[in-house]
């Protein structure tokens, strides 16, 4: 399967119907700023300097997976893993290595020093911190309470150079 960039508005709806939809994520208790993000942030990546969407599609051109980085409010080549959303019926497959190889990739190209992500510290969330830490994540902090009472924000970081 192959991965595309976000280019166009059509796709960036598409993205934003993946995000909001059941399949994607398995905690389906959003905040009211993810709520947000998801039904903005791939409409203003297409306008924004070094903010990016990747995703994939199935054989039915459903897209069943996506990532999205963007450059630090400092533009000093910092970048910020967002969100990965893989189709539960795909999971397990490859296809949020692939993403982040072209997320990584992208980083790179752009100069970028270290790429920071964040993940919730629930047990349904252990699979992408396994996954941060196979690909060179460090932890480097813990935000108590920061999604909901009782859900700390788990920050992992990888140097670039």
């Amino acid at each position: 399967m192959q991965v595309h960039e976000l280019t166009t508005e059509q796709d960036a709806l598409r993205i934003t119907n993946f995000y909001l939809s059941s399949a994607s994520f398995d905690d389906q208790r959003h905040t009211p700023g993810e709520l947000e993000h998801y039904r903005n942030a791939p409409l203003l990546s297409l306008t924004q300097r070094n903010h990016r969407h990747w995703f994939i599609e199935n054989e039915a051109g459903e897209i069943i997976a996506v990532t999205s980085c963007k450059e630090n409010e400092h533009q000093s080549g910092g970048f910020l893993w967002d969100y990965l959303a893989v189709h539960r019926e795909y999971r397990r497959h490859g296809f949020a290595k692939i993403l982040f190889q072209a997320l990584e990739a992208f980083a790179r190209g752009a100069k970028g020093r270290y790429l920071l992500t964040y993940t919730c510290d629930l047990p349904e969330y252990q699979p992408i911190q396994k996954m941060f830490r196979a690909n060179g994540f460090e932890l480097i902090g813990t935000y108590p309470n920061y999604y909901y009472e009782g859900e700390a924000r788990l920050a992992f970081y990888k140097p670039l150079s």
